[in-house]
């Protein structure tokens, strides 16, 4: 079991939250590796209701798209955005679950979109540091998310995303980055 001192946190941690993401990122971390096997980004994301409704599950589709915005939290959001036939999803209570710590696109889409809650597993430094992609600058952003009622928990079960990552460099799949002369 994970110490909850390990945990990312823009409040104080409420355990029933953190069991809940706990087994649902875990269970993410569990499907990945079909979801990269048919072609996608190494990064999954799903939304739910306040009830524990399943709203959406997606997973970067970067590649298979060819469109560099179609990051795993973006695709969700707008996934949620249709089915719930709405550009503003605050009335609807949603929290999402990602197997890595938003870049600095998803978090302004997280933002805009009326997320209430954010929970991710592994944090942006391991990304950077196992796959080489450049999360962006992201300078106090669980202090910029309280400040607009975003809760925000991380650095769950980064043991298992790290392994995920890990497969992924070692089947040589392409990790897209702009290339800045």
């Amino acid at each position: 079991m994970q110490d909850t001192n390990s945990i990312i946190a823009n409040e104080k941690i409420d355990t029933h939250k953190l069991s809940r993401a706990k087994k649902i990122i875990t269970e993410l971390y569990n499907e990945l590796p079909d979801y990269i096997a048919r072609g996608h980004g190494p990064f999954l994301a799903a939304i739910y209701d306040a009830d524990g409704n399943l709203i959406t599950k997606t997973a970067n589709s970067v590649i298979t798209d060819t469109c560099s915005h179609n990051h795993a939290e973006m695709n969700a959001i707008r996934a949620a955005e249709e089915k719930l036939r709405t550009y503003d999803l605050s009335s609807h209570n949603l929290s999402l679950y990602v197997t890595a710590e938003p870049c600095i696109m998803c978090l302004g889409g997280i933002m805009w979109s009326g997320i209430r809650a954010v929970f991710f597993g592994v944090p942006s430094r391991a990304v950077e540091s196992i796959t080489g992609f450049d999360e962006g600058f992201k300078p106090d952003w669980t202090d910029e998310f309280k400040r607009r009622n975003i809760t925000v928990y991380g650095n769950i079960e980064p043991e298992r995303g790290e392994s995920v990552l890990r497969d992924y460099m070692t089947q040589n799949r392409i990790v897209y980055k702009p290339k800045r002369d």
